[in-house]
């Protein structure tokens, strides 16, 4: 309960203003089915929830969160967009097999759901990801290591996707431009031989 105290004062104090999708989903968006089952995991406000939702997928949200649900739910009646919420701390139990074709996750990490999540998609099945990293360049986000990747570990937590794309600038070239304080991933989960 206090970590749901926590999130709900954070969205409770946060300026009302359109959720935005992760980048690495708005850049690759040519990239998702056009139709099947979606989640948006630690969803958040949604942003991402709200693109996949018009891009015609059957989605769900997920977060701990219920501001943020609330929220999420007033923004999708407003724009005629069915979205599934569930508040809920999430476990890895709680993910079904082979369930999703699409998986996004912004600005989370939990690194005990890896194989959950990765068993959650169907085959082909993709999987957007974008979170901060240990070398981010301003204090967004969670100062604590455990929550931040490492130097390409988004690379090595999802071994049984194939890798589509993957991005993370860091400290690399002129600072002052791209996305310097979050890696992006997108996997897929192979077809079966």
């Amino acid at each position: 309960m206090e970590l749901q105290r926590k999130w709900d004062e954070c969205y409770r104090n946060q300026p009302q203003q359109p959720p935005a999708a992760a980048n690495v989903l708005e850049r690759s968006r040519c990239l998702l089915p056009q139709q099947g089952r979606a989640l948006d995991l630690a969803c958040g406000l949604g942003g991402n929830a709200l693109l996949l939702a018009e891009a015609g997928l059957q989605v769900e949200a997920w977060d701990i969160s219920a501001i943020a649900l609330q929220a999420l739910q007033k923004n999708a009646a407003e724009r005629r967009l069915a979205i599934t919420v569930r508040q809920c701390r999430i476990a890895p139990e709680m993910l079904p097999k082979a369930a999703f074709d699409v998986i996004v996750i912004s600005r989370f990490l939990d690194r005990t759901l890896c194989n959950a999540i990765m068993a959650a998609l169907d085959f082909g099945g993709l999987l957007f990801y974008q979170t901060f990293t240990r070398r981010k360049l301003d204090p967004q986000g969670p100062n604590n290591p455990d929550y931040l990747l490492a130097e390409n570990e988004l690379l090595s937590l999802f071994p049984a996707l194939t890798l589509i794309f993957y991005q993370e600038y860091a400290r690399v070239g002129d600072l002052n431009c791209g996305d310097r304080n979050e890696a992006q991933f997108i996997g897929q989960k192979p077809l079966p031989e």
